[in-house]
């Protein structure tokens, strides 16, 4: 045994507790650009999981956590555990299907479209030339709504580009179980005009069965009815139970941010701050791109991450009456707040659902924030937030807790 080889046996010995867990462990590091992540893994006694090329992050599985003197002696910046996330619980009143007369797109007239102003303002612009990432869970490529709006993505899941993939409801997933809310009368007259109807009447007030591959579907449904010439690069970080990791979450962010995103969405949050998705998330907003992220359903001022992040236009969500969702986070890492109540939007099989949750607010702020980027770069949130409708008078009891106000979409792409 070489000195060098004994001294960091020394090391480890002294730097590990003195029992190791029997069950290995998934641990984000940093390294110096000098460190070898190869020596590292053997110090530990673990091995190499993932790698994010360029940034000397990576993924190990080890049997402890090292101390921080051996960390730092290895070159080991910082490191965390690898923790997981999950996609958010929604509400959803049913599946709906439209004659096949009826444009697939019928669904960005509705009363919310409406309220936002998302309709007059492709008078200015359609979101030519700018490419939305959306990580998320898989997406019905085959949607008659989506055709035409998907660029090439990569499913992380799988480990391969996206493929052109129809999803069905025969597909088992994630099941949410989420209050469900009732539709108002201007929505209730919305469907009737279009002549949308629910696929099966005994669910309309109280399906609350949403396999998770949906929620990427109907995430993407939104960006498409307000940006419909942006391109939405779909980023499959969860599966089919919803379940993701940070380090998948930032390997995602990273990879929209090298294959030319100019915005991305994150409709997803965890209660846990993290080094890994910090990193990722000021790379991106260094490379001057927006990111929007949705506050949360648990209806608390509780900060969750990626929307609490720096920078993040972290949305709150609104009913049509502008007054805060019952389950909407809220608090001073609010930037701005969109419809989120009652959204209807595209739904595996070529169907549309009518679906309640901060996650389909977060996308209304990513669209009108690729209608700005196509005519500027600079000054999208304040464009953003500058537009907004302040609605405080209409939430009493959340004065200062839902940011700038309701956006209004025309406003912000054109000031008047």
């Amino acid at each position: 045994m070489t000195g060098r080889q004994f001294l960091l046996t020394l090391i480890l010995l002294l730097g590990f507790s003195a029992q190791a867990l029997a069950s290995p462990l998934p641990l984000i590091v940093q390294t110096s650009p000098t460190a070898s992540i190869a020596t590292i893994a053997t110090v530990l006694g673990g091995s190499l999981v993932d790698t994010i090329p360029g940034d000397n992050l990576y993924l190990l599985s080890v049997p402890a956590v090292p101390s921080s003197f051996l960390a730092s002696t290895l070159g080991i910046e910082w490191m965390e555990l690898n923790m997981g996330v999950t996609l958010p619980r929604f509400a959803q009143v049913g599946r709906l299907t439209v004659p096949a007369t009826i444009a697939a797109d019928w669904y960005k007239y509705q009363p919310s479209m409406q309220l936002i102003r998302a309709g007059p303002a492709s008078s200015y612009s359609t979101g030519q030339g700018v490419v939305v990432a959306d990580i998320n869970s898989q997406v019905d490529y085959a949607h008659p709504a989506l055709v035409g709006h998907l660029t090439s993505g990569y499913d992380f899941v799988a480990n391969r580009p996206s493929a052109l993939t129809a999803l069905n409801q025969a597909e088992t997933g994630f099941l949410d179980q989420a209050e469900t809310g009732f539709l108002d009368q201007a929505e209730t007259g919305f469907l009737d005009q279009y002549g949308a109807g629910f696929l099966d009447p005994s669910l309309a007030g109280f399906d609350i069965s949403n396999p998770a591959y949906s929620h990427g579907t109907l995430c993407a449904g939104v960006i498409a009815a307000i940006a419909p010439n942006s391109m939405i690069m779909p980023l499959r970080a969860f599966d089919g139970l919803g379940r993701s990791d940070i380090f998948t979450i930032a390997k995602a962010i990273r990879y929209a941010e090298e294959h030319g995103a100019q915005v991305i969405n994150m409709s997803f949050g965890t209660l846990t701050p993290s080094q890994a998705l910090g990193y990722a998330v000021n790379h991106a907003r260094n490379a001057n791109i927006i990111l929007a992220a949705s506050a949360g359903n648990n209806n608390t001022a509780d900060p969750q991450y990626p929307a609490a992040l720096s920078g993040v236009l972290t949305t709150a969500a609104t009913d049509l009456l502008d007054r805060k969702a019952s389950f909407s986070n809220y608090g001073s890492s609010v930037f701005v707040d969109a419809p989120g109540v009652n959204i209807i939007s595209t739904y595996p099989g070529g169907y549309y659902s009518v679906v309640s949750g901060t996650s389909f607010s977060a996308p209304a702020v990513a669209g009108t924030a690729a209608l700005i980027r196509s005519l500027t770069t600079a000054g999208i949130p304040d464009s953003i937030s500058s537009g907004s409708v302040n609605i405080d008078s209409r939430n009493p009891g959340y004065a200062n807790q839902l940011g700038y106000g309701r956006i209004d979409v025309l406003q912000a792409v054109h000031p008047n």
